[in-house]
């Protein structure tokens, strides 16, 4: 027989069944919010157009969040991603760009290059690579390409658009390792592939907004807070997650703004709080020394670093997002991320069949990261979404009849297998039985709790249906 290899991530799966929480952070932080069915509260069921992508930097969402290669605990009250500008484009980098399914000649479409390599099912290290051009985004020109395209020809893709010619771009790759059930280490590694240029990297950190709404305080408990607790680190305080400290290595700037919509860039009328969720982006890119919260509090906080590199030349940015205070928080950072990368190789070298090519190797674990980083935090309250919220105007009357009105029972706040969490950031039930047979293969306690998912009385509709997807359910 063959013989049975317990690594250290295989200790940490036992424990996490026993109850211990592995599972409790980890990259299930979505990369599109906007345009997706649980945002959208028309009559008409234009999801796409009722929050396009032109809001999603300045509206607070409703049911989740949505970043760039970013982190989230397994309820998204918190979350953590990183935003970049190049000097050029005219709004931070904080989220995947894509087209609406009206606005691609084949549909939905992300236009961004980025690649998930590598991820343990704990999500005990995981890492992963966005490519940021030092042009400016074509934001507008992929849509009026795509405009001009039939759906005979092929999508335009950012790198017909010649932002990377001569390799004038970014390499940031992003990698997380835990120290601990609570303990979050962030590497950010920045390389210059073009020649010597400038960029602003501002990783953040904010709370999902659950006090807009207008729900009652007594469940979701008091507004939640971040506060500057010395030079280089923020205390934050939520009622479900306790007190915990994000510690950002030698930063030049703390900003803190809160996660509001900015009802007045909207023509909405007058903010009901000074400071919004575009604050850094009007700091950054706009110049707006005001944005920001001086008294350094709020729901939202970044940390600055305006790096300078030369051809070739790479920066790290280090961070530790933990439940401890911690006297010298980097002193054992590289120890731990050396450790938890051998665990990875160790791990996945264990759970490979024997003969295996090493290409055959590099697709089955790149492979792997990809299902791994598809996870996400996904929340849907159908009854509470076709009722509408107190401190909101009520929805048109015309959804009681649209979609998802025969699914008033169906409760979803849980960490699913995704098919993409861009194109398709919601789960369907025939792509989530088809993830658990590989997923099966590394997490095999996973796959059955994803598909047990499915059967339970808040999915499940009583007449026996499974829930499709959240466009129809669904019906």
């Amino acid at each position: 027989m063959p013989k049975i290899v317990r690594t250290p991530e295989h200790l940490r799966l036992e424990e996490a069944r026993e109850g211990k929480k592995w599972r409790r952070w980890g990259t299930y932080l979505s990369e599109r919010q906007w345009g997706s069915v649980r945002e959208d509260y028309s009559a008409s069921g234009d999801a796409w157009n009722y929050f396009p992508f032109d809001h999603a930097h300045v509206r607070a969402y409703r049911w989740g969040d949505d970043g760039l290669l970013g982190f989230c605990d397994n309820r998204g009250l918190m979350n953590f991603s990183v935003a970049l500008w190049n000097g050029k484009d005219p709004i931070l980098k904080e989220r995947l760009f894509g087209l609406s399914n009206p606005e691609g000649n084949h549909g939905e479409d992300v236009k961004e290059v980025y690649y998930y390599l590598d991820a343990t099912p704990t999500h005990s290290y995981v890492r992963a690579l966005y490519k940021y051009p030092h042009r400016e985004f074509p934001y507008q020109a992929l849509r009026e390409k795509s405009r001009k395209a039939s759906k005979h020809d092929r999508e335009p893709e950012l790198e017909d658009m010649g932002v990377f010619e001569g390799d004038e771009y970014w390499d940031v790759e992003v990698e997380y390792a835990k120290g601990g059930c609570e303990d979050v280490l962030v590497k950010l590694t920045v390389t210059n592939r073009g020649e010597r240029a400038r960029l602003v990297v501002l990783p953040q950190l904010w709370f999902r907004n659950t006090w807009s709404w207008g729900d009652d305080p007594t469940v979701i408990g008091p507004r939640p807070n971040m506060y500057r607790g010395g030079k280089d680190f923020v205390i934050t305080e939520q009622v479900h997650l306790g007190r915990r400290l994000l510690y950002a290595d030698g930063a030049s700037r703390i900003l803190f703004t809160d996660n509001d919509t900015n009802k007045r860039a909207l023509g909405w009328g007058e903010n009901e709080r000074p400071y919004t969720k575009d604050a850094f982006h009007r700091a950054i890119v706009k110049g707006d020394a005001n944005a920001t919260n001086s008294r350094d509090e709020g729901t939202k906080v970044g940390a600055l670093w305006e790096l300078e590199l030369a051809k070739g030349e790479s920066a790290t940015i280090r961070l530790r997002f933990c439940d401890e205070i911690k006297d010298k928080p980097f002193d054992d950072f590289d120890v731990t991320f050396g450790a938890r990368k051998e665990e990875a190789d160790a791990f996945w070298n264990a759970i490979m069949p024997q003969g295996m090519t090493d290409d055959a190797r590099r697709v089955f674990r790149q492979g792997a990261a990809g299902l791994l980083w598809s996870k996400q935090f996904y929340f849907f309250d159908v009854e509470r979404w076709l009722r509408g919220d107190p401190k909101s105007p009520a929805p048109p009357v015309e959804r009681r009849a649209g979609k998802n009105a025969e699914w008033t029972h169906l409760f979803n706040s849980e960490v699913l297998s995704m098919p993409d969490k861009w194109e398709y950031p919601w789960y369907a039930a025939w792509d989530l039985a088809f993830h658990s047979i590989p997923i099966a293969l590394f997490d095999p306690e996973l796959a059955k709790q994803q598909l047990h998912l499915l059967t339970r009385e808040w999915y499940m509709h009583p007449n026996g249906q499974l829930p499709a997807y959240e466009w129809r359910s669904v019906t």
